[in-house]
């Protein structure tokens, strides 16, 4: 991952004048306890217009929110006339990196087309060969027993690395890998540890089972899947001349292939802006930077590029980063992070359930915060079918509300604390 020069630049002058521009923090906290609270409340008890859910009904009416496409770049559009109507001003920091992508990667047998994807390290390449069924998961000895020489190996997903898999096909002398998925469902987003010298695909576990009882066959192999370069697009909100916020509230708006994101996670996106509108005209407001973050589902780019972009002052000024991400299913909210704010959030919200440090420190856009050393904390509910898939499209608003009023108390006693 690369950060465009121009990116670094504007952030770095932003907070290098915060000290000149800010209240200093005793004369705002004096007024957060007394006037924040009340007003909060009240603004949160009259707001049941279901805001976030239709954010998250127009983001995903869009399509799927995969970074660097003009569907992404017309949702953060929208995140930012949002943000402007709420009364924010906002800045869009781009950054680049490199992404792998199947544009179209095929495997057909006798007519029959069966659906594959590349593997992010795959070579390219045509192949037409014949297809031998390699017993167990792909271990060196596995590759013993049978001939895959000149042909491609057709190997069961498993125990070992797909990289060791395709490391031991090209010692046997196969010229294509076609692994198959260890469920029904298609094996999509793979990934090598190394890139391959041969073309790798992966398939269903329905499919890759067919063809074990079909092999050896003749097979026609299309690996379309190459590296190119991605524009990410962060939109950052903030009240007018806050160049030091005291708290970062975050969530990821970029969505996978083929996945209209509702919970994963428009729904995040939704609460944080939520949040802002909630807290805009109170003094709560002035504490905080409201955060989209692009490009979360290739690698965090976007959060990392952000903190990179930011000076060590900056970031050992903030008391906390909190994120959302999938925050739309499921009944139970479940709250993890750092020590220190996690029991806050659990003297604010006793009914939700806190979570392993070591899952809330690595799996979403606070990870590179934390690395710094910032606090975090992560809103999250947990795992569903509909995840990374084509029937992400809906969430209950109830649980967004929820959402927004759980982060919104734990917001306000994290900076008044």
């Amino acid at each position: 991952m690369s950060v465009k020069p121009q990116t670094k630049s504007w952030l770095k002058v932003v907070l290098a004048t915060s000290l000149f521009i800010i209240p200093p923090a005793c004369a705002i906290q004096s007024n957060i306890i007394n006037a924040v609270e009340p007003t909060v409340k009240q603004k949160t008890q009259n707001q049941t217009s279901n805001q976030a859910y239709t954010d998250v009904q127009n983001l995903v009416n869009m399509g799927p929110r995969v970074a660097g496409t003009p569907t992404n770049e017309k949702a953060s559009v929208y995140i930012e006339q949002q943000y402007r109507k709420a009364g924010y001003r906002t800045r869009i920091q781009t950054f680049t990196y490199s992404k792998f992508r199947d544009f179209g990667s095929s495997l057909t047998v006798d007519g029959r087309n069966i659906k594959a994807s590349a593997f992010k390290g795959s070579a390219p390449g045509k192949l037409s060969a014949r297809l031998v069924a390699v017993p167990n998961f792909g271990r060196a000895n596995d590759f013993a027993t049978v001939n895959v020489k000149g042909a491609i190996a057709l190997v069961k997903r498993g125990e070992i690395r797909f990289s060791e898999k395709v490391t031991n096909a090209v010692n046997a002398g196969a010229i294509g890998v076609v692994i198959v998925n260890n469920k029904a469902g298609n094996l999509t987003y793979g990934t090598l540890t190394q890139n391959s010298q041969i073309p790798v695909l992966g398939i269903s576990g329905d499919e890759g089972n067919k063809l074990y009882a079909e092999a050896p066959l003749t097979i026609n192999l299309n690996a379309n899947g190459q590296n190119l370069d991605v524009t990410g697009r962060n939109v950052i909100a903030y009240q007018e001349g806050v160049t030091q916020p005291r708290v970062i509230l975050g969530g990821h708006f970029d969505s996978v292939e083929g996945a209209p994101g509702a919970n994963d996670n428009a729904s995040g996106t939704a609460v944080v802006l939520d949040i802002a509108r909630k807290a805009s005209k109170t003094p709560l407001a002035r504490q905080a930077w409201f955060i989209a973050f692009d490009g979360e589902e290739d690698g965090l780019h976007g959060s990392r590029a952000f903190v990179d972009a930011a000076t060590p002052q900056f970031l050992s000024e903030l008391k906390g980063m909190m994120n959302f991400d999938m925050v739309g299913v499921n009944n139970k909210l479940l709250i993890g992070g750092s020590s220190d704010l996690t029991k806050l959030a659990q003297v604010v919200q006793p009914k939700a359930e806190l979570f392993g440090a070591s899952y809330a420190n690595g799996a979403s856009d606070h990870a590179p915060f934390a690395a710094k050393g910032v606090p975090i904390l992560f809103f999250y509910r947990g795992m569903e079918p509909n995840y990374h898939s084509p029937n992400d499209k809906t969430v209950d608003p109830k649980l967004l509300d929820e959402t927004t009023q759980a982060g919104l108390d734990i917001f306000k006693r994290l900076i008044s604390n």
